[in-house]
């Protein structure tokens, strides 16, 4: 019974992702940011809906999950433990939207091509990280060790997010992009919106397609960061899975919401630092003291909640202190008029 749940799982993925890019985005076009915002509302919905199945499954045992399959823990455990990495996996990923934004930049990618570039980039995206997860599962499982390694990791992790003054595109150092250039020729022809194109009877690759392995590979860096903090919430590999997957499907709708905002949560990424080194205690401590689900949720929604408030509240004095003195010099005018 186990691989059915598998199976449904991954087969209502590829449902949600081809009404996606079949139906509701077929043709290439500008997102709006209401379009965007609206987007995702949807995915994240979607998420908690899903979250509700989580609950349900696990408390009844449906095909054996929670009971043959993953760990053997309650309903609420299992919805708590699933919010808690999908939650984990989404501020993570607003990182990943920072450099996004920078390597659309860098290739001057049209705005009515990046919708495609990032939902292939997705795809490919829950197919590595598939990989990774059964890999980290197998890993910790037989080497309880291994948490130690994983918790130091995401320690420097923590580090290097904090350190790191300006992300930095550099793709004539990208291994894959140098054995494509190897093989094919790249076009600069990016009107039609393809990955391949023919010109005069030579194969070539376009521009686009050099836009879509920088981000996958850089995706796959992010992932040796992220999928181990999940782990410090659950080993169950249908919890990490899933809640990585819902994470992940919602960041194209993120990325066009948050990409023009990005400069005004100046002190998200120090939340993003907080949370990296959050989640790396935890891991490290994990065979001494496992903290309760509930405080890590809490703990990782007040610290997202504090970036963003604080930035805003930086940014109206910002402007307030902009206007002080062109209002002082008004008051100056009209005393000078009296």
């Amino acid at each position: 019974m186990e691989i059915w749940i598998w199976l449904s799982f991954i087969a209502f993925i590829f449902i949600l992702l081809a009404l996606d890019l079949g139906v509701f985005h077929k043709s290439p076009h500008l997102i709006t940011f209401r379009e965007a915002l609206g987007w995702t509302c949807i995915w994240i919905i979607t998420s908690l809906f899903f979250n509700g199945f989580i609950y349900f499954a696990y408390e009844n045992h449906w095909l054996g999950i929670g009971q043959h399959i993953g760990v053997n823990i309650t309903g609420k455990e299992a919805g708590l433990n699933f919010l808690t990495g999908y939650l984990i996996e989404k501020s993570l990923s607003i990182d990943n939207i920072f450099v996004i934004a920078l390597i659309f930049t860098y290739f001057n990618t049209p705005l009515k091509f990046q919708h495609k570039i990032l939902y292939w980039g997705i795809l490919g995206a829950l197919v590595f990280r598939g990989i990774m997860i059964v890999i980290g599962t197998t890993l910790i499982n037989n080497f309880s060790w291994i948490t130690y390694i994983f918790g130091a990791l995401l320690l420097y992790s923590a580090y290097k997010l904090f350190k790191s003054e300006e992300e930095s595109v550099e793709p004539d150092k990208n291994p894959f992009i140098r054995q494509i250039r190897k093989f094919f020729p790249v076009s600069n022809n990016i009107e039609e919106g393809r990955f391949f194109t023919r010109i005069n009877g030579v194969y070539m690759v376009t521009p686009l397609l050099i836009v879509l392995v920088v981000i996958e590979t850089t995706d796959i860096m992010f992932a040796v960061d992220s999928i181990p903090a999940i782990f410090a919430v659950t080993t169950d590999p249908f919890l990490v899975f899933t809640s990585n997957v819902f994470a992940i499907l919602g960041l194209r709708s993120l990325y066009f919401v948050l990409a023009s905002m990005l400069d005004k949560f100046q002190y998200l990424r120090l939340s993003l630092v907080f949370i990296l080194a959050f989640v790396a205690t935890k891991m490290l401590l994990i065979h001494f003291y496992k903290f309760p689900t509930f405080i890590s949720l809490g703990i990782i929604t007040g610290a997202l909640a504090t970036g963003v408030i604080v930035s805003l509240i930086r940014n109206k004095n910002d402007e307030n202190n902009k206007n002080q003195p062109q209002e002082k010099i008004n008051e100056k005018k009209m005393v000078n008029q009296i």
